[in-house]
């Protein structure tokens, strides 16, 4: 039988080598690893989650700033409605809305008369006459007029710039606002010259010329005479460095129009292949009308031929808004 000092010495042994199995264990089991990697996948699940629950509440806040501010556009373009008189203005036009529909109606009826002239008499020669005066009284005056809307637009972008380098330089030099407005419309060319000449006119009569400026955007509606109005309708209330912000808005002008001379090099090539096969088959007929009218006239005196040159000019009118959508850069 064992004596009391080998058995207490060797329950001590078995205590502290319990003690520290019970100590170090887990570090050689790998719970402890198990635990640090469940507590880091726990913990980055939660932050994981915590961020999306951010971004959704952020992205649902952008998507009811976003809905609100659609709301008041629309609420905005409802209540601004564009009648015809503004479409003339904005074209240039110094014509009533009586005389532009004179003027349509006579187009009418011309379009539908060289229909009825050059197809022969049946039933297809009244219809298509009916569609030429329709397309000639609401169709075509309207596209001119978007096209000298657009084309007026485009001068008065490009000589902005200029134009406010001479309020920067003015107000630089000591000028007041009014002075150098009176200088653009004395001797910036057109349409820059007349549509500030209404803004110095409408001043004169005693309007505002935040007012005035709110009037000048309606007849142009772009971002950059918006932006100008802006920018001197806060200077008028609260005061600023205008030079400054006109100086920014006119190199902002020269790079929009350096963008657009570079886009438009870049898609010379597209522009001109969409012209070529867009005038081939007129071109074609046109030849071949010249070499040998009879082969080619029974598409002009026959039912069926009149049918099918109807279904060309559709599908030749698809293509080329096709093509029209392909090389139309936005930038």
């Amino acid at each position: 039988m064992l004596s009391y000092q080998v058995l207490f010495p060797l329950l001590g042994a078995v205590a502290v080598a319990a003690l520290i199995f019970a100590i170090f264990y887990p570090m050689f089991s790998g719970e402890k690893q198990s635990d640090q990697r469940m507590e880091a996948v726990t913990k980055s699940r939660s932050e994981k989650l915590a961020t999306r629950s951010e971004t959704e509440a952020a992205a649902s806040r952008r998507q009811k700033v976003s809905a609100t501010l659609k709301d008041l556009e629309d609420r905005q373009r409802r209540k601004e409605a564009v009648t015809l008189r503004l479409r003339l203005q904005r074209a240039g036009l110094q014509i009533t809305p009586q005389t532009f529909w004179i003027m349509s109606a006579a187009c009418g009826l011309f379009c539908a008369a060289a229909a009825v002239l050059t197809l022969e008499n049946s039933i297809l020669t009244y219809v298509a006459a009916f569609v030429a005066g329709f397309v000639g009284t609401f169709g075509l005056p309207r596209w001119i007029l978007s096209k000298l809307t657009k084309s007026r637009q485009q001068k008065f972008i490009r000589e902005l710039a200029n134009s406010l380098d001479v309020v920067v330089r003015g107000v630089k030099s000591g000028l007041p606002l009014n002075e150098c407005l009176k200088i653009i419309s004395r001797e910036s060319p057109e349409p820059i010259a007349s549509e500030f000449k209404e803004v110095v006119e409408q001043q004169r009569v005693g309007m505002p010329l935040g007012e005035a400026l709110d009037r000048m955007a309606q007849r142009l509606p772009l971002p950059e005479v918006r932006f100008l109005t802006i920018v001197i309708g806060i200077q008028q209330k609260a005061g600023g460095n205008l030079s400054e912000a006109l100086g920014n808005l006119s190199e902002v002008l020269r790079s929009r129009l350096r963008m657009s001379m570079k886009v438009k090099a870049l898609s010379a090539e597209a522009t001109a292949s969409a012209s070529v096969l867009a005038a081939l088959p007129p071109g074609v007929m046109f030849m071949v009308y010249l070499a040998s009218p009879d082969y080619i006239m029974p598409l002009f005196v026959t039912t069926i031929g009149n049918f099918l040159l109807v279904v060309g000019l559709f599908w030749m009118s698809c293509g080329v808004f096709v093509m029209k959508r392909m090389i139309n850069f936005k930038f």
